[in-house]
């Protein structure tokens, strides 16, 4: 077992620090001071934001935005489009993924708050 403390943790800004990779994922923690953005980019992994302390705007292609503090968690489908600002100073984590095979018997979709998962 490896434990973090995301919070307590040191992460200078604009420099993000890997703090977990493998082949199955990577977790990145990022601190970006308001005002500062990530502009519009693409990963090949499913992205997983979660807000750890301040707050930020997040903004798919398609023009829908997220925005929230701590405790806000945003997925993206691989290799969808978004931009990211912070609206305050912000610390949150980056997890990558790969999906995992179709046909594992613990894989459940992903789905919006209040529909039903299919």
């Amino acid at each position: 077992m490896k434990v973090w403390n995301l919070v307590e943790r040191e992460v200078e800004p604009r420099k993000p620090q890997v703090i977990g990779a493998s082949e199955e994922g990577r977790a990145i923690l990022i601190n970006l001071p308001a005002g500062d953005s990530l502009s519009e980019h693409q990963v090949r992994e499913r992205a997983t934001v979660v807000v750890l302390d301040g707050a930020v705007e997040i903004t798919a292609r398609d023009g829908q935005t997220a925005s929230g503090g701590a405790g806000t968690m945003v997925v993206f489908e691989p290799a969808e489009r978004h931009s990211l600002l912070a609206r305050e100073d912000a610390r949150f984590l980056l997890l990558l993924a790969p999906w995992a095979s179709e046909d594992h018997s613990s894989m459940m979709p992903w789905h919006r708050e209040g529909e039903a998962a299919s």
